[in-house]
């Protein structure tokens, strides 16, 4: 494991813009750029930062991960020397990183820092160099298909579903008011399996979503923990779900049917509860919206809050991200009793599911979303993962269902069926 005081004699870093004509590039195209078998990228609607190499890959376990993953990222922005002609939010010394979602978890957390990153924003396209590397990545065509087949994991549908109404009872018993349970299916990967296809295929398939590969977790998120830009906190709040409809007509009534329907408006006013009592303490002029609304994705429906602040001066993104996980949408209310709940019911370690994803740079700005929809990758193992917001009203059925959607796009991603 690395240390950050390795990078204590300070970083070089250098960001300059592309030339006109590399401008005109697809940022997708330069996934051609990355490992293959360890991609790095974080993409939305066409934009975002796709790095090459390994500079330095920080560690962390336990309840003080965060603490400590702020405290090195302090210290290797303070030593860095950086040569930002570029000055975007992105630019210049960026980290990624990738925490676990319970304190307990076996499986790191990291910060990584590659050789290079190829970045585009706004209409800008830069590219960052770190370590002295003059040379960049050569480019490798994106190789051949993937196609596994996954089965049940260490939660299985039966058992799922008895979780589900285990769960019903401790709600019913006053122990919680909402605990989301998910379960896990697995998959072996070919040796030589390109996980490049995987990136590119969610980025295309789910664009309005964030697109990451970090340190083998993959996936596309639908909920923005957090995004920083120039002080500015903004962010989306997901929780409440239904199917898309076959026709525009059976897709309307679903929509208008989540948008009215008590138990997912109850598990989303609580999963909004939680993100503004959090939040309150370290932003000033919040702004949520007033009322859901019906988000809008290629297999589902979620029932949405979009949220705006402004970051206190002493507060660090790092902090805030640790203050603000687990959300209601990914543990429940009260955090503490789901977490609790979650570790009986689940009996498996969520390792980085369900944790905060995503990068930072040294100026302060930040886009971390909650890692949904994802699979992470160890070797030739994939571990894909899905959950469901429980309430007393619940039906253990219809919440195996749901998960089984919030399958689909990683299953489809790695061509399964």
């Amino acid at each position: 494991m690395n240390t950050a005081g390795n990078a204590a004699t300070g970083l070089r870093v250098e960001s300059v813009p592309l030339t006109d004509e590399a401008n005109r590039w697809a940022l997708l195209d330069l996934l051609s750029r990355t490992n293959p078998a360890h991609p790095l990228a974080w993409l939305r609607n066409g934009e975002g930062l796709i790095g090459a190499g390994n500079t330095l890959r920080l560690a962390f376990r336990g309840p003080n991960r965060f603490e400590d993953a702020a405290t090195a990222w302090r210290t290797i922005s303070s030593a860095a020397i950086v040569d930002d002609r570029v000055n975007v939010a992105g630019s210049g010394l960026v980290g990624f990183g990738s925490f676990a979602f319970a304190d307990s978890s076996a499986s790191e957390s990291v910060l990584v820092i590659p050789e290079v990153i190829f970045g585009q924003r706004d209409g800008v396209a830069w590219v960052t160099r770190f370590s002295d590397v003059t040379e960049l990545p050569d480019a490798i065509e994106l190789q051949g298909d993937i196609e596994v087949r996954f089965h049940e994991g260490q939660l299985s549908e039966i058992a799922f579903k008895r979780a589900v109404d285990t769960a019903k009872q401790r709600i019913s018993a006053g122990e919680v008011e909402k605990v989301v349970l998910a379960r896990d299916i697995q998959a072996e990967l070919p040796a030589d399996a390109d996980l490049r296809l995987v990136v590119s295929h969610l980025a295309h398939s789910y664009d309005d979503c964030a697109t990451f590969a970090i340190d083998g977790m993959l996936g596309a998120s639908p909920e923005t923990l957090l995004k920083v830009d120039s002080g500015t906190i903004t962010g989306r709040v997901l929780a409440g779900t239904a199917a898309r409809g076959a026709d525009s007509s059976t897709d309307n009534s679903a929509r208008e049917a989540l948008l009215t329907d008590e138990k997912n408006l109850n598990e989303h006013a609580l999963a909004v509860q939680s993100v503004s009592a959090k939040l309150e303490p370290v932003t000033s002029s919040l702004v949520m919206d007033a009322e859901p609304f019906a988000l809008e994705l290629p297999n589902v429906w979620h029932l949405a809050t979009d949220f705006e602040g402004t970051l206190l001066a002493d507060e660090t993104v790092l902090a805030v991200v640790a203050a603000l996980h687990p959300t209601a949408a990914v543990a429940g209310t009260p955090t503490q009793a789901a977490t609790t709940l979650i570790a009986e019911l689940e009996n498996f370690d969520r390792g980085r599911y369900a944790g905060p994803i995503g990068w930072l740079d040294s100026a302060g700005n930040a886009e971390w979303v909650i890692a949904l929809r994802c699979a992470e990758v160890d070797g030739t193992q994939v571990r894909a993962f899905a959950g469901a917001g429980i309430l007393n009203e619940s039906n253990s059925d219809e919440e195996l269902a749901e998960t089984s959607i919030k399958f689909e796009p990683i299953i489809a991603a790695f061509g399964g069926d």
